[in-house]
C-alpha cells in the first residue's frame, strides 16, 4: 500500500510526533520527512518503507488505504 503525505501528517497528529521524532524513529532525515509531507518529493521505496513501518510499529493502522486511526 503508498502511503500519501497526508496520511504521514495524520498518523503524527494521532501520535503526537513532531517530524524529527519520525525521522529517528523511521531511520530516515528530517528533510526526507519535510520534503515528502510537504509534496516536494517523494522518498526512495526503502525510506517510504521505513516511514511506514515506523508509524505502524507505534500503533498507527492505515484503514482500506486512504485514512488512518491510532489501534486501541
Amino acid at each position: 500500500m503508498i502511503l500519501t503525505p497526508a496520511q504521514s501528517r495524520a498518523a503524527r497528529a494521532l501520535l503526537n510526533w513532531s517530524q524529527p521524532e519520525l525521522a529517528s524513529a523511521s531511520g530516515t532525515g528530517l528533510s526526507t520527512i519535510r520534503d515528502f509531507e510537504t509534496g516536494k518529493r517523494r522518498p526512495i521505496a526503502n525510506n517510504l518503507a521505513a516511514i511506514r513501518t515506523a508509524l505502524e510499529n507505534a500503533g498507527i493502522e492505515f484503514i482500506n488505504g486512504t485514512g488512518v486511526k491510532l489501534r486501541t
